[in-house]
């Protein structure tokens, strides 16, 4: 949740309402949303599993009762195994494409339909990290790796209803758990990013959108 929950205040300093969505952690949801409050933001919580179509669509539909309508969508929500190739479950595969890819889809349909009209962007967070070969987390780069031809084709689709979308796609943030060190300094050639320059990058885009009136939900 850590990248989500710096997009979600770093939107909140910029002027923005915030409605996030968790998962399980609802205690650490309530934290974000007190700290929104305190920057002058109105912040919301709700719970949903985005694997779920149907509750991508209540989230969307929850949001805009709850901030009076939606601007911007972030397609955030993600999941992060360690899934060795000869191990890899047909239910592991799944979870990883449900959430990382799927919901991304299902999110971006939903608020499209509220956005039509009034115009609006989607910005789906990626993962530079997913063109290389990481062979104990195949179902994972896979969907990531997705990301960046589900945003051209939501771009091409949603260009005539002035709804924009790109994809925020970082080099590695945090090391993956069992990851070996002295590995992961050679992947990331020294370097990790900072969480600020992916959220820059989203407060970049959610402050050019066409028709922004303050309103956005961040999926942490």
């Amino acid at each position: 949740m850590r990248v989500g929950r710096a997009v979600a205040l770093a939107l909140g300093r910029a002027g923005f309402d915030v409605a996030i969505a968790y998962h399980r952690s609802a205690r650490a949801a309530r934290v974000v949303v007190r700290r929104l409050r305190a920057l002058g933001a109105r912040g919301v919580a709700f719970r949903a599993d985005l694997a779920d179509p149907a509750a991508a669509r209540r989230l969307v539909a929850q949001t805009r009762r709850a901030l009076g309508g939606l601007d911007v969508l972030v397609n955030n929500a993600a999941r992060f195994e360690r899934t060795p190739f000869a191990t890899t479950t047909e239910a592991a595969f799944d979870r990883h494409l449900d959430l990382n890819l799927r919901a991304a889809f299902f999110c971006s349909q939903a608020a499209a339909r509220v956005m039509r009209g009034r115009g609006g962007w989607i910005v789906n967070i990626g993962d530079a990290g997913a063109h290389r070969a990481w062979p104990s987390y195949i179902p994972y780069t896979l969907s990531k790796a997705a990301l960046p031809a589900l945003t051209r084709s939501l771009a091409a689709a949603l260009r005539p209803h002035r709804i924009r979308v790109n994809c925020v796609a970082p080099g590695a943030v945090l090391r993956p758990p069992g990851f070996p060190l002295a590995r992961w300094k050679r992947v990331t050639r020294g370097r990790v990013s900072r969480v600020d320059e992916v959220t820059g990058a989203v407060v970049s885009f959610a402050t050019c959108a066409p028709s922004v009136t303050g309103r956005v939900r961040s999926v942490g």
